[in-house]
């Protein structure tokens, strides 16, 4: 109605307002709740070409358009706001053209520009957490609107497979892992335990290695003992110490503090142990590269698994070891042209002081790369085996919107117009009850575990309610599934994306409330009613209630809000859209007659209602990454 409309006003502008108008200038929204009627147009950018109030405005719009539109039933005005009351019988040819509509929302398949969608990016120094999980279904979500909204998408990801961290875990397994009766270390064969969370678990073991080895120093320094540190770290270390005396703001002296235990860590055995490492590895030692290939084999195998219990999927992967060279070659080229300058200690670094931001470096002192260097050289390598590419979005956490500023700005002082295109999908955190999570003191919560706790209370809640008479064990089994990672994953998008959230697995799976399992069990319902219906018939000429067209009015907006999840990158739009649409359609189904309806043409006209509810809902929830079930 609002395309229409909006062709109406700008075929006849000069008639209405003297002269031809800006099709920005027509601008609807929804009337709101205390109003009569079920679209609003905003008249004020016409008052000045009309030369009169606004309500006159309105007022003159709102008569030309009831005797010009058809469907238009009346009107009425409030200050410079048309709303505008459309005739129950659009409405029901609104379901005839969504029922006749298999792919009603979804327009045409790779008729817009290809964009790279990035998600997941794990390191293969521990496994996937929660915090992956949002990080995850977003990203897939945006993917899936996407490809909704007309784009040809390419879903990837960039394996972070090689730096100082993934050397912690090779190290601390070096070092630590016990040896079985054969003499063999810990693999994920002899112990049982997926590759990612065994390496995960070396991880942890480097830092507390890392953490008492610091503290000795500490405790050495603090009884006046700097033997075995040069004389720059000991006056540091009594600078520091100083600047704590006096001071009371608990902030302040705990920043002292951590500036301690920092230059404490620098010199550490165990941590120059594993920049050495590092620095085999980036000149190809045979056995450090062969551990290195070894224990990220394990890793990605344990990804795999989690992935395919996920229900997500990638069509390119990326990895930080093959993309960092690129990267520092281009460094070096950028150096040649001056983009970047060499300190003295060798480290190579660009100036953005210009842009109002900081220094960058770009390349350590010993050779070795950082994240920025294989980020320049990844960006680079997808726009040469993706040559159509219109842009990449980047699923990351806001703790780096910083670090994709930098990137951009580099990759435009570098030349590559098409950075322009390049867009960080910043989320927020996602926080537990006991607080943030942190990968090295292993307090995150495991994403194997948390999907499998779901499914398990997904099953009790099920088995509770008792509606799996006559399903097998493997029906029921993949309900459960459904169910729990149903919610899990509605529970992490019906958040606006940019908010930083508390997650509460119990809430997830709950049936009432805007959760996911409430949504599919609405599509259940919905699919039992047509069971039991049999043959729905057709409808042709039928007079429906406010419920019905209220119904109608909001799946009609369906699409529209395809478009703009696409425009935001926010899946929440989808699924707060999807728990609207099941509220209504709830009101509906418990305050009529359907099955019992006596009247053939408006039981034919409810079920149709209703079968395209259900179509619409299990086209919404697979656009967030959720299976909806027949039965529930």
């Amino acid at each position: 109605m609002e395309k229409l409309l909006t062709k109406v006003l700008l075929d006849n502008a000069t008639e209405l307002f003297g002269q031809a108008v800006n099709e920005n200038s027509v601008q609807f929204q929804k009337t709101k709740k205390e109003f009569k009627g079920d679209i609003t147009l905003v008249t004020f950018p016409f008052v000045k070409l009309m030369k009169c109030s606004p309500a006159e405005a309105a007022q003159k719009i709102g008569d030309f358009l009831h005797n010009k539109v058809e469907h238009i039933s009346g009107f009425n005005v409030v200050n410079g706001f048309l709303n505008l009351e459309i005739a129950p019988e659009y409405w029901v040819d609104q379901l005839r053209s969504i029922d006749q509509n298999e792919r009603f929302g979804l327009q045409e398949a790779d008729s817009k520009p290809t964009i790279m969608v990035e998600y997941s990016s794990p390191n293969t120094n521990k496994p996937l957490h929660l915090g992956h999980l949002r990080n995850i279904f977003l990203g897939y979500s945006v993917a899936e609107i996407l490809k909704a909204n007309g784009h040809k998408v390419v879903k990837t990801q960039i394996i972070n497979d090689r730096g100082i961290h993934i050397c912690k875990s090779m190290l601390a397994w070096e070092r630590y892992s016990p040896l079985n009766e054969r003499g063999e270390r810990e693999t994920p064969s002899n112990t049982g335990l997926k590759g990612d969370k065994l390496v995960g678990k070396y991880y942890v073991e480097f830092d507390k290695h890392f953490n008492q080895q610091a503290k000795e120093f500490i405790s050495a320094w603090e009884s006046g003992d700097f033997s075995s540190v040069s004389t720059d770290v000991e006056n540091e270390f009594k600078r520091l110490s100083a600047a704590k005396e006096g001071k009371e703001d608990p902030k302040a002296i705990a920043g002292l503090d951590d500036k301690i235990k920092d230059l404490a860590k620098n010199q550490t055995e165990i941590l120059k142990a594993a920049k050495d490492m590092l620095i085999k590895w980036e000149a190809r030692d045979p056995a450090v590269y062969q551990l290195w290939t070894t224990m990220n084999g394990w890793v990605y195998k344990g990804f795999d698994q989690t992935y395919e219990l996920m229900g997500v999927d990638f069509d390119k992967l990326y990895y930080e070891s093959d993309t960092f060279l690129l990267g520092k070659d281009v460094v070096m080229e950028g150096l040649k042209k001056g983009v970047f300058y060499q300190r003295e200690d060798g480290s190579v670094w660009i100036d953005l002081t210009s842009d109002g931001l900081d220094e960058k470096l770009v390349l350590r002192s010993d050779g070795t790369a950082v994240y920025m260097t294989q980020d320049i050289g990844t960006a680079i390598d997808r726009y040469k085996d993706f040559p159509d590419l219109d842009g990449i979005i980047y699923t990351v956490g806001n703790e780096q919107d910083y670090h994709f500023k930098v990137l951009f700005l580099i990759l435009k002082k570098l030349g590559y117009t098409w950075a322009d295109n390049c867009y960080h999908l910043s989320y927020g955190m996602v926080d537990l009850p006991t607080g943030k999570m942190k990968s090295r003191e292993g307090t995150v919560v495991d994403a194997d575990d948390l999907m499998l706790e779901v499914i398990d209370k997904a099953r009790v809640m099920t088995e509770e309610r008792g509606h799996i008479e006559g399903m097998t064990e493997e029906e029921r089994e993949a309900l459960y599934k459904m169910i729990g990672l149903g919610g899990l994953k509605y529970y992490l998008l019906k958040v606006d994306p940019k908010k930083r959230m508390m997650f509460n697995p119990e809430e997830s799976i709950e049936l009432n409330g805007n959760t996911g399992p409430f949504i599919q069990y609405a599509h259940a319902r919905i699919q039992s009613l047509l069971s039991k219906a049999g043959d729905i018939g057709s409808f042709n000429t039928v007079v429906i209630n406010e419920q019905e067209q209220e119904l109608i009015k909001h799946l009609s907006a369906f699409p529209e809000v395809i478009e703009e999840a696409g425009k935001m990158y926010s899946p929440a739009l989808i699924a707060n859209y999807s728990f609207e649409l099941v509220k209504l359609y709830n009101g509906f189904y418990q305050s009529i007659q359907i099955l019992s309806e006596e009247d053939e043409q408006l039981r034919s006209f409810r079920l149709h209602l209703s079968k395209n509810v259900g179509k619409t809902i299990n086209t919404a929830m697979k656009l967030i990454g959720i299976s909806v079930p027949n039965r529930m």
